[in-house]
């Protein structure tokens, strides 16, 4: 994932930052608690592909 884009992105909902799970190959918003896959390393923003984070999923700060 190129750094320089990772800076811009932000959750299309709410605009707050996103956080980068490298493992799961996906962006995360904290605050709506959604994870944003990424394919083909092309991030895909939109809330009907995102998932839901479960209740007991933790996001590590970063």
């Amino acid at each position: 994932m190129d750094n320089k884009l990772l800076e811009i992105l932000v959750c299309p909902l709410c605009k707050g930052n996103l956080y980068y799970d490298k493992k799961a190959t996906e962006l995360i918003c904290r605050v709506d608690r959604l994870a944003f896959p990424i394919r083909d390393d092309i991030p895909v923003m939109l809330q009907d592909e995102a998932r839901e984070l479960a209740a007991d999923e933790e996001v590590p700060e970063g």
